[in-house]
């Protein structure tokens, strides 16, 4: 997924809870992307559904709107609505603005008790 950006990229998410930093490299977006071998196995499988692709009068930019599908290793699922608006140019992602709802997707991944803690943190 990383080679889907630029070798320098602008990527970020502002509605990330917690506060996340931009991802500046695709090196970052490696980094940020990979699950450690050992948590492969526990983690719920991650798809993604409903795409559509909107247009632009900017002919470098786009709106991808679709869902993440959470299957859990006890095979429920769960849908996390998205939103992405990228700017792409000569074939890779050079900027990107992603809208994640963050408590749907600490839910979906069973992390909620990671959130609140987070939270908890950053409130003291």
């Amino acid at each position: 997924m990383p080679y889907l950006y630029g070798e320098v990229t602008d990527v970020r998410h502002p509605m990330a809870t917690p506060e996340s930093e931009p991802l500046t490299t695709r090196r970052a977006l490696q980094e940020h992307f990979a699950v450690p071998p050992e948590a492969r196995e526990s983690l719920p499988k991650r798809r993604v559904t409903d795409v559509v692709v909107h247009e632009t009068a900017d002919p470098e930019v786009i709106v991808a709107e679709f869902a993440y599908e959470f299957t859990s290793p006890d095979d429920s699922t769960s849908k996390v609505p998205c939103i992405f608006v990228m700017r792409v140019r000569d074939g890779q992602i050079i900027e990107s603005r992603d809208y994640i709802d963050s408590i749907r997707t600490y839910t979906a991944r069973g992390d909620l008790d990671l959130l609140i803690a987070s939270l908890r943190k950053g409130a003291s």
